[in-house]
């Protein structure tokens, strides 16, 4: 189930919170590896390291880094921090957290009172890749967002790069970490809690979720960790949020299955959220629009949700002003324009029900 390597640290590429970049030398061989400093202890150049493996030899879309274990030179790590709440339970990485609900927590009597998201727009996304553009076509109104990051993906919220970028940017006011997730400025012990912790500490004025990095996917209608959309689309409701589903959108990935409308968010808006949800889909040429206006009638997908048409275009112009560069399955924004248009889509209706659209935007 796993493979493990002992090496040599022999250089540290980037530090960043949370997070070492290193090389490490196995056998004579040159490794790329990461380190949560968090969990190992300071890595530093020379210390002999204990690697997992296993995704480089498996060639799986971890970026072709290994993972520290542990730092052998400094096995024992005195206990850091406080609180009482367990993430990644059970495992031999188990690790403490301060969760945002328990008493020691300062704000544990503001979410003893927090009752509903109070109507607050809440995107629901599939893909860790959608954060960055939605975050800049909001702040292009200078919108408040919080971030919650499921533990669908990574559980590390130090491994996401993007978040790190728009919280230095300014573009994230603050994130929260949900279920077995760790690493964000809360803690938060399900979907449920991190979203009133996401409204009561950081009064946003919208709310995205999403998974960290490393969707799963079989081919199968069912196996795939994007499936809690519809779950956390049900949840919002429950807490009385405005639910709004982020299309999975493409004409540029090359499975049949993710052609237009990916089987994904159909699955999902079909048969998993039980409530009615808004679900913008961006303004396209009429050649895409015909595939996707199939695909919407096939699913009866305006029977069951708000199905909203926007122009997404805003998102190009909100990724220059940042100076972001995201890609989605390492497609660029050029190679797979219309996945970008549908985040300026949700982003265009996140304005108008905010009221910010009517406001002047960031040139």
């Amino acid at each position: 189930m796993m493979e493990t390597r002992i090496g040599d640290v022999r250089r540290v590429t980037e530090r960043r919170p949370g997070l070492a970049e290193i090389e490490v030398e196995v056998e004579g061989t040159t490794r790329r590896a990461v380190a949560y400093e968090d969990v190992t202890g300071l890595i530093e150049v020379g210390d002999r390291v204990v690697l997992n493996t296993t995704a480089t030899t498996l060639a799986l879309g971890s970026g072709g880094y290994d993972f520290v274990i542990v730092n052998l030179n400094r096995p024992e790590l005195e206990l850091q921090g406080s609180g009482h709440i367990m993430k990644m339970r059970y495992t031999p990485w188990q690790c403490r957290v301060l969760s945002v609900e328990e008493e020691a927590s300062p704000y544990h009597e503001l979410l003893k009172s927090a009752e509903d998201l109070g109507g607050t727009p809440v995107l629901v996304a599939t893909l860790h890749s959608m954060l960055a553009p939605l975050c800049a076509c909001l702040a292009l109104y200078e919108l408040q967002v919080a971030y919650v990051m499921t533990d669908a993906g990574s559980l590390p919220l130090p491994w996401s790069r993007t978040v790190e970028q728009l919280k230095r940017s300014g573009l994230l006011k603050g994130t929260v970490t949900a279920g077995n997730a760790w690493g964000g400025d809360l803690e938060a012990v399900n979907i449920f809690s991190g979203l009133l912790a996401a409204k009561a500490v950081f009064d946003p004025d919208v709310i995205i979720v999403a998974m960290g990095p490393g969707i799963v996917g079989t081919g199968t209608k069912w196996g795939f960790s994007g499936v809690e959309q519809g779950v956390i689309l049900n949840a919002v409701h429950s807490l009385r949020g405005l639910p709004v589903a982020v299309p999975r959108l493409s004409f540029a990935d090359k499975r049949e299955r993710h052609r237009g409308l990916s089987h994904h968010t159909i699955t999902v808006l079909e048969e998993v959220c039980q409530v009615r949800v808004r679900v913008p889909l961006p303004l396209l040429e009429p050649e895409k629009a015909q595939v996707i206006a199939a695909q919407v009638a096939a699913g009866k997908l305006a029977d069951k949700h708000e199905i909203i048409y926007r122009d997404g275009s805003l998102v190009e112009r909100a990724l220059e002003r940042y100076g972001l560069n995201p890609t989605t399955m390492g497609r660029t924004r050029e190679e797979d324009r219309e996945f970008f248009l549908a985040l300026g889509a949700v982003a265009r209706f996140a304005l108008e029900v905010t009221g910010a659209e009517s406001s002047p935007a960031r040139e």
